[in-house]
């Protein structure tokens, strides 16, 4: 009898327990863990930024002191990635690089969110003028290549590191819009948002209380690959002389130094480009990963 009472008091519990349902968040956690890409872009993220932070400590030496004696030396057990063609230590300018590229992503797509959703919700709950102008603006900005844009906008400010975040925060807006207004739009007509409105809720307090946060997952999935996107773009000016001046080390301007010297000093470029690859394909499997663990039709 003792065996059976156990039996049925551990059925009722299992039972029990199968019945407290699942939140949102825990499951895309438990989904974005079992994905191993993803996990592996989220360490090297953390591993990126740590290195940033520590730059002073990880980097041997000083990332702009120049050494006519080790002028283009390979690598050795003094110099890890080898040297430039002034001499200065390849491995401390790219774990320093990694300040540049991983501050001109986040800050630019910070300045893209920061513009971005708050004239999404004005286009997909506002006035119809308002989305009519809004959709407008942004077809006639998605119309331009991304780079082409950001580089217009960097040259049009002046070449500077902030003035390149700024340029591709600007041009990675409309994406944010877009995204913003299509996810307003599907959302506005569900049933929570319409017994909001009929309770007499002022249509900003629904906007920002009931609709942005049931689009923020796929804000959150934008606004990892967009980073991937910015961390290429603030390459690109660099490498075009819009981005981080001389001499301060980004990645971009390490390449735009190493393309004269792939013959004779190959590592030149290797790293700097090995490093902006690893950064671009991390950002891109979290990205991948956030998108299938926020996806209500993905099964296991």
């Amino acid at each position: 009898m003792s065996g059976s009472a156990q039996t049925s008091g551990a059925a009722s519990v299992s039972v029990k327990t199968g019945t407290v349902p699942e939140t949102p968040l825990r499951r895309a956690r438990r989904r974005l863990k079992a994905r191993k890409a993803a996990m592996f872009g989220l360490v090297v993220i953390v591993a990126l930024v740590l290195i940033a932070i520590f730059a002073p400590l990880i980097a041997p030496h000083d990332p702009i002191r120049q050494s006519w004696t080790a002028v283009r030396k390979a690598p050795s057990a003094l110099y890890w990635f080898g040297t430039d063609e002034v001499g200065r230590d390849l491995f401390s300018r790219v774990i320093y690089g990694t300040r540049a590229s991983l501050a001109a992503g986040v800050i630019s797509v910070g300045i893209a969110v920061a513009l971005g959703v708050p004239l999404g919700l004005l286009a997909g709950y506002g006035p119809r003028w308002v989305d009519t102008i809004l959709s407008r603006i942004t077809d006639a900005m998605l119309a331009s290549p991304f780079l082409i844009l950001a580089i217009a906008l960097a040259a049009f400010l002046g070449p500077s590191l902030t003035n390149a975040m700024i340029a591709i925060g600007i041009t990675a807006t409309p994406i944010f819009i877009r995204l913003t207004r299509g996810q307003v739009l599907a959302v506005k007509v569900e049933d929570y948002v319409e017994s909001a409105r009929a309770v007499g809720n002022p249509r900003w307090r629904i906007a920002v209380r009931h609709i942005l946060p049931n689009v923020m997952p796929q804000l959150l999935v934008q606004i990892t690959l967009t980073i991937a996107t910015a961390v290429i773009a603030e390459a690109s000016l660099s490498f075009l002389g819009l981005g981080q001046q001389p001499p301060a080390p980004s990645w971009g301007s390490m390449l735009n130094s190493a393309q004269r010297f792939l013959t004779n000093a190959p590592w030149m470029a290797i790293w700097p480009g090995v490093a902006i690859f690893i950064t671009v394909l991390s950002f891109n499997l979290l990205g991948d990963g956030l998108r299938d663990a926020f996806d209500p039709r993905e099964r296991g």
